[in-house]
């Protein structure tokens, strides 16, 4: 007898941003079997929004969700029973084989395939560029803000990296910090603090890290990471909105919407 929709298996590799808000949309839509797939070092610049700071700290709660760390399955299943989202260092996904789950979500967003096979579950959706529907998955995700944002592929690619953050606020990439240098981000600022143009964010080494714009500090990533030159580290909002720290973006809830559309598409039949 073929599983509820509600007791399948759903293993999402990421637990960044964008990850987690495809997993808070399946959670609400009552598919609570998650597991989360983390590197032991995480580095999410908006980590109010990211299930991967369970790493770090043990649990994660983000709008109303919890994610707990877990190192065994005895632990997952536990976590489950509990109505958790549960969260994994296994940056390899070795763990994937022996769960065998029902659905296997690649939501890395690094631009590229790193071990991902149409093989590895019933379903195999895969965020963005770097993905061929058919091949290496079931389906792409379209991740590219604009007309086709959310948009499922079930034969070839998302479109190519643009490399330009999408607009808020009439800003794209200025809006975006990046390490000046590598080294170890220094910093007393905190995500939720207003800053303003020209001012010194942090330093990484002797440089300094600067905003270019005004806005409510969206995003940081922790303090006393080691980051390299050119790395995304924080995101400016310009719209100075406090609450936007905290919730889920639009960007993700689409996602998460597609992502649920997919996996209802082949269970709920």
């Amino acid at each position: 007898m073929d599983k509820q929709l509600k007791d399948r298996v759903i293993i999402i590799k990421g637990a960044g941003e964008m990850a987690t808000g495809l997993a808070c949309r399946l959670f609400a839509s009552n598919l609570r079997r998650i597991l989360m797939l983390e590197t032991a070092s995480p580095l999410a610049v908006r980590r109010h929004v990211s299930f991967c700071e369970a790493v770090h700290e043990g649990r994660k709660l983000v709008e109303g969700i919890e994610a707990v760390r877990v190192s065994a399955q005895a632990e997952l299943e536990k976590a489950w029973q509990n109505g958790q989202i549960a969260v994994w260092i296994d940056p390899q996904g070795e763990s994937i084989s022996s769960l065998r789950p029902d659905v296997l979500i690649d939501a890395i967003l690094a631009k590229r395939n790193l071990g991902l096979s149409i093989k590895d579950a019933p379903l195999v959706i895969a965020l963005g560029p770097g993905f061929t529907a058919g091949k290496d998955c079931h389906v792409v995700l379209e991740t590219n803000r604009g007309h086709d944002l959310g948009r499922l592929l079930r034969t070839g690619q998302a479109m190519e990296n643009t490399g330009i953050p999408g607009v808020i606020g009439g800003y794209t990439k200025e809006r975006v910090l990046r390490s000046p240098g590598d080294g170890l981000l220094v910093t007393e600022r905190m995500i939720g603090d207003a800053v303003r143009a020209g001012e010194v964010i942090g330093r990484v080494g002797n440089a300094e890290l600067v905003t270019p714009i005004s806005g409510i500090l969206r995003g940081l990533i922790r303090p006393g990471s080691s980051v390299s030159k050119g790395l995304k580290v924080g995101d400016v909002d310009p719209r100075g909105e406090r609450i936007y720290c905290d919730t889920i973006s639009e960007k993700a809830r689409s996602l998460g919407g597609a992502v649920l559309e997919a996996v209802l598409a082949a269970y709920n039949q």
